[in-house]
């Protein structure tokens, strides 16, 4: 439940920051890589004003698909992995809900999803992580880090994608490092912030180690996304001491030592940065010229009195709103520290250098999260939770109560998850399959993978591929949309129209 400190009007202006500062950013940096403007559909054919209607929507498949993966006859390449939505009202924040399955049944990669679990679209990059919408030369995009996982972080790069899906950048790292899975946020200044692991030599004895050890220690790069140009670098090393940690060095010398664990990094309000490390306990305040600390909040030298409710373990996701609110995943165990893992929302005085709990969001089910997770400020007050290694996802009011709850597949991942509004807008055309029945009847199965400004789905049939007269239309329905319709004609495609009647696309005919 929410504190008596936080009002609801601080609540909203804290969230309305939030999502401002997520919309920020003329990243000139992210041209497109070699691809055309949006493409006009090759197979417009001369359609006839329709007739009498000879077309029927069929029932839709299972919400919940068997063994909790999709597979859709106009696509069957597509397979991912299916979230059931257990739990929903109708007071959640408006847009679409962003995942990364990267575990459990079926294909995985990037996924938007809507409040019934429906797919919208999907992705098949198998590696992605921290997939979200940011904005680049103002307008949305979609980004998230691809690569592969060694020993917990990520070695790889960073994938940008217009509302078209066409990729338009992908951002490395500079001066020899990875780009590591945990951060890629664009910022205000056209520049990405990320980050990246080190192994360093060094005497771990002190903490109960190996004399001739290494550690891994953080990396923070500010990277100008147009050049490539690294504009800042900070290392955790070189700031942070290895007795700060809640690890202990491993047994064996030749595996470096975790000390730190960067996971998150955002920009405080005064342009400084805000850096969490999961092994210390700590998100550190960091001045963004001189890279010195500036404040500890939690862990073994915290420069704040912790209020009731304020210490975390092992926490992920660090992000700071306006009038001093601070959000966090509190994972509560890696290994288990508190009895559940939760989101929260604390206040930092920086005068009195106090912390307040304001807001506490935990799932009914106490689920613990060993790794991973995050809390997403939205703009109406609510909360939408991320919960890493428990295949959950849940949004929450601002007074606390459970709005929605997703669950994926058993042993499925996600290392964060997001709610936000999504246009997309896609280059391909759409897709239908088809299947003869009796009575001069087709079965007709259509979708648009990405496209979520589709209404309706229009029938068109005719002796050629270029003489096509509107059988009738149906409303969409969930991402593929079964229909039935009588004709005897050799050649069909669907056409996809918005809530306008405006004509959005049409596939490739196909003969029967």
């Amino acid at each position: 439940m929410v504190g008596t400190k936080f009002t609801r009007r601080r609540f909203l202006t804290a969230a309305s920051a939030w999502t401002a500062y997520l919309g920020l950013g003329n990243a000139r940096g992210c041209t497109l890589l070699g691809r055309t403007s949006k493409l006009k559909s090759l197979h417009e054919p001369n359609v006839s004003p329709p007739r009498a209607p000879k077309v029927w929507p069929l029932p839709s498949v299972s919400p919940v698909p068997p063994k909790g993966v999709w597979a859709f006859r106009s696509r069957p390449d597509l397979r991912p992995a299916a979230v059931e939505v257990a739990k929903r009202a109708q007071d959640t924040a408006l847009g679409y809900i962003l995942v990364a399955l990267k575990e459990g049944a079926g294909e995985h990669g990037p996924m938007i999803i809507d409040d019934l679990g429906h797919l919208v679209w999907f992705g098949k990059y198998t590696s992605a992580r921290d997939f979200k919408v940011q904005r680049c030369r103002g307008q949305p995009v979609l980004t998230w880090w691809e690569g592969k996982v060694v020993a917990g972080h990520g070695v790889g790069e960073y994938v940008i994608l217009d509302d078209s899906y066409r990729e338009i950048a992908r951002i490395r790292a500079g001066n020899g490092y990875q780009g590591d899975l945990h951060e890629f946020l664009i910022t205000q200044q056209d520049t990405a912030l990320l980050t990246a692991y080190e192994a360093v030599p060094m005497d771990l004895s002190v903490v109960g180690g190996s004399q001739y050890g290494a550690a891994w220690e953080g990396v923070v790069q500010e990277v100008d996304i147009e050049t490539g140009e690294v504009l800042f670098e900070w290392h955790s090393l070189e700031h942070v001491g290895i007795e700060e940690s809640y690890t202990k060095p491993p047994d064996d010398p030749a595996y470096p030592h975790d000390y730190f664990h960067i996971n998150s990094i955002d920009v405080e309000p005064d342009g400084d940065l805000l850096i969490s490390a999961r092994n210390t306990w700590t998100v550190y305040k960091v001045g963004r010229k001189s890279g010195e600390v500036l404040w500890r909040l939690g862990g073994r030298k915290s420069d704040f009195e912790m209020g009731p409710g304020t210490r975390t373990a092992f926490q992920h996701d660090a992000r700071r709103h306006d009038k001093g609110a601070l959000s966090v995943f509190d994972n509560g165990a890696g290994p288990k520290v508190h009895n559940r893992s939760r989101a929260i929302v604390v206040g930092l005085d920086e005068e009195e250098m106090s912390a307040t709990l304001l807001g506490e969001y935990a799932h009914p089910e106490k689920l613990i999260s060993t790794s991973q997770g995050n809390a997403q400020l939205l703009p109406n007050g609510n909360v939408f939770v991320g919960w890493g290694s428990q295949p959950s996802i849940s949004e929450f009011s601002y007074d606390g109560v459970l709005l929605l709850d997703g669950i994926l597949p058993p042993d499925g991942e996600s290392y964060r998850a997001f709610r936000f509004p999504w246009k997309g807008h896609p280059t391909d055309e759409p897709a239908v399959a088809v299947e003869k029945r009796p009575d001069k009847r087709v079965a007709l199965y259509a979708s648009w993978n990405g496209a979520t400004e589709v209404s309706i789905w229009e029938v068109l049939a005719g002796p050629s591929a270029s003489q096509l007269e509107s059988l009738g239309s149906v409303p969409r329905d969930d991402f593929e949309t079964a229909m039935l319709a009588q004709t005897s004609d050799l050649y069909l495609a669907v056409r996809a129209k918005d809530r306008f009647g405006e004509v959005l696309g049409t596939s490739a005919p196909v003969e029967l």
